[in-house]
């Protein structure tokens, strides 16, 4: 009897195997841990999340999530380098003619536009942060980088000493214009606006009689 020949596969179904068999470019990796981070944070809270919960919420094997990022710390990192880099790109080179504290206002403001999508995220990554000292240490210098990126946004950045009391003072203004961000709830975010102007209005007074004496 003669031996029954399976069929040839069609090149067509071969193809299609080896693209399911094809593993994500590292772009889409890092994008999708960044996603799955986000909302770990912000359905469970900060201190939950871990490497192997953001690996099952992304789909990506833990191998290949800790070869992209050594700690969920580093996601978070990744995440705040995207929000720096949008903001940037939404600087216009003739806003360079406005007043320092309207390119502040503006950029900073695009910021929490950017951010917005994201509230319950941070709220949760701020509210738990305390509970870990060596991850809010490491956020702290994050944030300071992330900073230094928006006065140089603005324009406004400055080398040595000057350029670090630049970045502590909106530092301060962001931090304390943060926690009305939080609990803003209107569609234009105008109680956000409002108290960034007021806090760099006195960041403005603060520095003209420091610097004036």
């Amino acid at each position: 009897m003669a031996r029954k020949t399976k069929p040839k596969k069609s090149a067509k179904t071969a193809k299609r195997k080896a693209k399911k068999q094809r593993k994500p470019s590292a772009a889409t990796i890092r994008e999708r841990l960044i996603a799955a981070m986000l909302d770990q944070a912000a359905s469970k809270g900060w201190r939950t999340v871990t490497l192997q919960s953001i690996s099952t919420a992304a789909k990506i094997p833990l191998s290949t999530v800790c070869e992209a990022f050594p700690s969920k710390q580093a996601i978070l990192h990744a995440f705040l380098d995207d929000i720096d880099e949008t903001v940037c790109a939404g600087t216009n080179p003739a806003d360079q003619g406005e007043a320092p504290r309207d390119r502040l206002f503006d950029v900073l403001m695009r910021r929490f536009d950017v951010l917005e999508p994201h509230k319950q995220a941070i709220a949760n990554i701020l509210r738990d942060m305390p509970g870990d000292p060596i991850a809010g240490i490491c956020g702290l210098n994050r944030f300071g980088k992330s900073m230094a990126v928006m006065l140089d946004a603005a324009h406004l950045s400055s080398p040595g000493l000057m350029g670090i009391l630049k970045t502590k003072g909106l530092s301060l203004v962001y931090l304390n214009t943060v926690r009305v961000w939080l609990r803003d709830e209107t569609p234009d975010l105008s109680k956000t606006m409002a108290a960034l102007d007021k806090n760099l209005q006195r960041a403005d007074q603060a520095a003209a009689m420091i610097f004036n004496r």
